[in-house]
C-alpha cells in the first residue's frame, strides 16, 4: 500500500485550489492521509472548498483535526460536510483498509519527556494536563481494538521532540506531548504522521521501531524539490 500524507491544508474561502495537488496523488498513492488543520477557521465554508476539491477523488481518505479546524465550535458540522465527502475523521477511533490499521487523534500540548507539564497547582494547569491525558486515552482505546499486523498513526501535534527541531524551543510545550507516544509504546504502530510543527524536521521516531514524520506542508516544501505531501510504502 502506498500512503500519502500531508498537514496543514489552512484552507481559506479565498485561497487557491488542491485539485490539482489531488490529482497528483491519486497517480502516486492508494491512501491520502490529512494530518489536521483541514481548514484554517473551522469554518463550514472552508471545509466545502475541501469537499468540492475532492468531488473526483476515488481512493480512501483518512483524517483528523487539528487546532484550527476545532477553532470556531463546528466540529460536528464538519465531520458531516467531510463525510458526505468520503472522509473517514478519526477521533479516537480508527478504520482499517485493505489489512492496514488506520488510528487517529487530534492530540494536544503538555512537553515532552521529564519536562512534561503535571497536574499541580492551578485548576487550569491541571485542566491541560488532563486534555493530553485525555488525547492519550483516546488513542490508545483506538490503537487497542485493532488487531491488524500493520498499525499507522495519524495526529495532529507531535508526539517526540524529533520532528520538532528547527521550531523555537520556548514553544515546543505548545507543540506537543510525550503522552501521546505512550500508547504506541504499549501496543505499536508502524509509523507515526502529524503536522502542526510548521518549521520543524520531518523524520523521528518513537521507541525503538516506531517512524514519524511531519508532514506540515511547510517543512515538505522546504526540502530541495519537494512536494506538499509525502508518499510512502507500507
Amino acid at each position: 500500500m502506498k500512503i500519502a500524507a500531508m498537514a496543514d491544508l489552512h484552507i481559506r474561502e479565498e485561497q487557491g485550489t488542491y485539485y490539482k495537488i489531488f490529482q497528483e496523488i491519486s497517480s502516486q498513492a492508494d491512501v491520502l492521509l490529512l494530518c489536521g488543520d483541514l481548514t484554517d477557521r473551522g469554518l463550514e465554508s472552508e471545509a466545502l472548498i475541501l469537499k468540492e476539491e475532492l468531488q473526483t477523488w476515488q481512493k480512501p481518505v483518512v483524517a483528523v483535526f487539528g487546532n484550527h479546524d476545532v477553532e470556531s465550535g463546528k466540529e460536528n458540522k464538519l465531520k458531516e460536510i467531510f463525510h458526505d465527502a468520503r472522509i473517514s475523521v478519526l477521533d479516537g477511533s480508527s478504520t482499517i483498509i485493505d489489512d492496514v490499521g488506520f488510528a487517529g487523534i487530534k492530540g494536544f500540548g503538555g512537553g515532552f519527556d521529564r519536562y512534561m507539564l503535571t497536574p499541580w497547582g492551578e485548576t487550569i494547569i491541571k485542566q491541560f494536563v488532563q486534555e493530553s491525558l485525555n488525547e492519550s486515552l483516546l488513542l490508545e482505546n483506538a490503537l487497542s481494538r485493532l488487531t491488524t499486523k500493520k498499525k499507522i498513526v495519524l495526529m495532529h501535534y507531535a508526539p517526540t521532540l524529533d520532528t520538532l527541531k528547527g521550531e523555537p524551543p520556548e514553544i515546543f510545550p505548545f507543540l506537543g506531548c510525550s503522552r501521546l507516544a505512550s500508547p504506541v509504546n504499549r501496543y505499536g504502530a508502524d509509523v507515526i504522521f502529524h503536522g502542526h510543527a510548521h518549521h520543524g524536521s520531518l523524520k523521528g521516531s518513537v521507541g525503538e521501531k516506531t517512524r514519524v514524520y511531519n508532514v506540515s506542508q511547510s517543512v515538505l516544501m522546504n526540502r530541495r524539490n519537494e512536494k506538499p505531501y509525502l508518499v510512502i510504502e507500507i
